[in-house]
């Protein structure tokens, strides 16, 4: 008997939040398993690499898209509480889906990172047509469900870090990209309130034959306009330097956006959306949990001639 997907974890889920206290998901996973009815035949299964049950991973499934939709938050890591959406989500009586969640601008959002129009989001799930996918397209598209899920923890986790980690974290970034050679010598974040308007400063080339200078600021909501970016090239005509990057895990305002093509210096922006990616691309702040290989045919081998 195989057991419900992950959708069908969603409401039984909430109603072991509905209390609003703060639990590891760990603590109150036999009682979700015990409103699904599950036996202990279906507890036993596992997913095909062996590491969990479909139980919990499924459940773990279900937690992580109520998370997207804003149902749940996670004040810190393992740990989780209903939100006052999904309190509301609960009293409604409706069945909690990805029907119900697709109602939620911060879930579509998190659906479209995996680079599908938004139309087509809702039709894939609303229809659920993922049948009507080959099995790469499948793995494909789980893949970059997957990714886009890494992207919002990672971005989470960055904001609940400290201003100092996150001007360490840029630094650390462009190394990762090469910029200047070894963490050691390619670069450096500036003493923390003293920076004057610089966060960190790496060399461009391991020679250090220029500098490029970095801005880095960790808002939530708010959106970084045209006024930090005069100030950001204000404090690049302090070093005379010509090159900065500024980075942000929120966004930048269009005007902000146009400053940067209206000045002789080059800046690149980079949001929080576009770190995340960045950090994902060169493994900076991850780790590789599993590897998968799609073989084909060696027709080399096979050839006779």
């Amino acid at each position: 008997m195989s057991v419900p997907n992950y959708q069908s974890f969603m409401t039984p889920l909430l109603r072991e939040l509905a209390d609003g206290c703060v639990v590891r998901l760990k603590d109150i996973d036999t009682k979700v398993y015990n409103q699904l009815g599950l036996t202990p035949e279906q507890l036993q299964l596992r997913i095909p690499s062996g590491k969990q049950t479909y139980a919990y991973h499924r459940l773990g499934w279900a937690k992580t898209y109520l998370v997207q939709a804003g149902l749940i938050e996670q004040p810190k890591r393992a740990y989780c509480n209903i939100t006052d959406i999904g309190t509301q989500a609960l009293a409604s009586g409706k069945e909690i889906d990805n029907r119900y969640l697709s109602q939620f601008s911060d879930f579509i959002a998190f659906k479209m990172r995996s680079n599908k129009d938004e139309t087509e989001v809702l039709q894939h799930d609303l229809a659920n047509s993922s049948n009507e996918q080959t099995p790469q397209e499948t793995l494909e598209t789980a893949f970059e469900t997957i990714n886009s899920a890494l992207t919002a923890d990672i971005l989470d986790t960055i904001l609940k870090a400290s201003p100092e980690f996150f001007e360490n974290l840029v630094v650390d970034l462009m190394v990762a990209m090469g910029y200047g050679g070894s963490r050691k010598d390619a670069g450096q974040a500036t003493q923390y309130s003293q920076d004057g308007g610089i966060d960190g400063i790496i060399k461009e080339d391991k020679l250090g034959l220029e500098m490029i200078y970095l801005q880095a600021k960790r808002y939530t909501n708010k959106t970084v306009g045209r006024p930090d970016l005069q100030a950001f090239a204000g404090a690049l005509d302090m070093h005379r330097a010509k090159k900065g990057v500024f980075i942000t895990t929120s966004s930048f305002s269009k005007e902000a956006q146009e400053f940067t093509g209206m000045i002789e210096k080059r800046i690149v922006l980079i949001d929080g959306e576009r770190l995340t990616e960045l950090m994902l691309e060169h493994n900076l702040g991850v780790s590789i949990k599993q590897v998968f290989e799609i073989k084909t045919i060696d027709t080399d081998y096979f050839s006779e001639e």
